[in-house]
């Protein structure tokens, strides 16, 4: 029953429990891509159906990886599933706990108001957002938003982070930015606001169907 109920797991060379920081990036990028979708069909269609049962299932996996033990959370198993043949990256389990009560709390709140009120609010659309940008940058850059907030919680050093953003040390050439490059996104930001003042108004026209397709099946 101990080793059913447990966080992280036991690794030889590293002193505490770890996860597999690859297989939670994956997890990430699902339960993203599922939100997503799901507040997509609410903007466009005011379809609140997918909403519920995304949130149902995100409030659920969640509760199994804080509450039960990681390994039996069905989004990480998937995602364990898509980076098997990458080598594991191992992160202290420690802080991914904290940061996936964070995740019951803003999962559990939705549940209540869209699920089991059944309401939308602002309250309801900050969270949504907040579970996005937590998601994303997960996901996306490897960074855990939430994970930044444990040693201030707990007022200790996290051990075992993604890409070693725990230890202090010198970056290496390949990470350093030069002011060229800097004048490069500086530049690509102004070109950007440029083309939408000088093409908006020929960008805003609607395509027409080159091939007469949609014209075709009108007719019909």
């Amino acid at each position: 029953m101990k080793k059913v109920i447990q966080f992280g797991e036991t690794v030889e060379g590293y002193n505490i429990p770890v996860l597999n920081e690859r297989e939670i990036r994956a997890s990430a990028g699902i339960l993203f891509l599922a939100i997503l979708f799901a507040l997509m069909l609410i903007l466009f269609k005011n379809d609140f159906l997918f909403a519920k049962y995304a949130i149902t299932i995100f409030l659920t996996d969640f509760v199994i990886r804080v509450f039960v033990n990681p390994k039996f959370s069905p989004s990480l198993i998937i995602g364990r599933l898509i980076v098997r043949n990458q080598a594991p990256e191992y992160v202290g389990a420690k802080q991914k706990k904290f940061a996936w009560i964070i995740g019951v709390i803003l999962s559990g709140t939705m549940f209540i108001f869209m699920v089991v009120v059944n309401s939308y609010s602002p309250i309801t659309g900050i969270v949504c957002l907040m579970c996005l940008i937590f998601l994303f940058f997960e996901s996306a850059f490897g960074i855990c938003l939430a994970c930044k907030l444990y040693s201030f919680v707990y007022q200790e050093k996290a051990q075992y982070c993604p890409g070693e953003v725990c230890d202090v040390k010198s970056k290496q050439d390949i990470q350093k930015t030069s002011i060229a490059q800097l004048l490069i996104v500086f530049g690509f930001i102004a070109y950007i606001v440029l083309a939408v003042f000088l093409f908006n108004d020929q960008f805003s026209k609607k395509p027409y169907d080159l091939f007469g397709i949609n014209s075709s099946a009108r007719v019909k």
